[in-house]
């Protein structure tokens, strides 16, 4: 019996490959190219998006009998999800698996920002603290208040993680929460108050540079910003302009608008530590984020429901 064909895209691991071969006829990519879509697009029933590979809604239409689309990762801001539920094709994502890695990362990088721990260790690495004695003073977070950008699964780990470090925690997000942090629907106005601001909001149109310069403005000289979440939720360029001129203090970021591309002129800031999207890039957890995004295609191809769907798609 013919096997469904299906399509992925991006650095899927031999374990994952081996089991969608038990089910499907795999056809590895890229990405979803004019080639792929010329030699398989009519043939071609389910596709796996690796690390936010992009699927619009006119690459769906040259694959007219897909059926499901399984995103490796939460945040599934690259497909246009409308256009798939226009045309009946399920959009998955590998929500929870990611929550406690992400999470740790956003703690991490608030840690290392406040106590300048990558200068530090340059310092120690340069021959510099037996030369002119210790180095400069960091700063505790001890008693900040710490306002975190969309309070979803992964926000609420963070908050959760936070407690013991003596910070207060409020949010911002498009609703409040049953959840016992203060709670700000403006986000401007919780900037101002807070010392230290976590972006954990999806991405896409809806929040695309929803941290701006009056965000950053208010946030102020001595403020930290950590972003984990979308690099397009940040204004980039108003973030180097903020940086340069001391209107922001400080900055974590695991996330960027272009990436791999990095600007030049974060780079070169002390004040700013940078990591390459690594956020969920542990052994265990990108294994379970593959587990998951399988079965959610094999558990569509053999039953017609995903185990985790995104929100547009749980009624298809």
């Amino acid at each position: 019996m013919t096997k469904p064909v299906c399509l992925v895209t991006g650095g899927a691991t031999e374990r994952m490959f081996g089991r969608l071969a038990e089910m499907f006829d795999v056809i590895r990519a890229q990405g979803v190219t004019d080639a792929v879509l010329d030699a398989h697009g009519d043939r071609i029933e389910y596709l796996l998006s690796m690390y936010h590979g992009g699927v619009s809604g006119a690459m769906m239409e040259r694959m007219p009998n897909l059926k499901a689309i399984s995103n490796y990762g939460v945040g599934y801001d690259a497909i246009d999800t409308p256009a798939a539920v226009a045309r009946g094709i399920a959009v998955t994502h590998t929500p929870d698996v990611l929550n406690d890695e992400v999470a740790n990362t956003a703690v991490l990088l608030m840690l290392a920002v406040a106590r300048n721990f990558l200068a530090d260790n340059a310092y120690l690495k340069a021959g510099r603290w037996a030369a002119e004695g210790e180095a400069p003073l960091s700063r505790s977070v001890r008693g900040m208040t710490v306002g975190i950008l969309g309070l979803g699964r992964i926000g609420l780990a963070i908050a959760e993680k936070l407690r013991v470090f003596g910070v207060e925690v409020v949010y911002h997000a498009r609703t409040q929460k049953d959840a016992p942090y203060r709670y700000y629907a403006d986000l401007t106005e919780m900037a101002r108050d807070a010392d230290i601001l976590i972006v954990i909001t999806p991405g896409g149109a809806a929040t695309r540079h929803l941290v701006n310069r009056q965000v950053m403005d208010a946030l102020g000289p001595d403020g930290i910003l950590i972003n984990v979440a979308r690099g397009s939720v940040v204004d980039e360029a108003e973030l180097v302009n903020a940086l340069q001129d001391g209107r922001l203090g400080y900055a974590g970021l695991d996330v960027f608008e272009n990436e791999p591309h990095v600007p030049q002129a974060l780079i070169g800031m002390d004040n700013v530590t940078l990591l390459p999207h690594v956020g969920s890039a542990t052994v265990e957890t990108r294994q379970a984020m593959g587990d998951l995004a399988v079965s959610n295609l094999t558990t569509f191809h053999a039953t017609g429901k995903a185990v985790t769907p995104v929100p547009e798609c749980r009624d298809l």
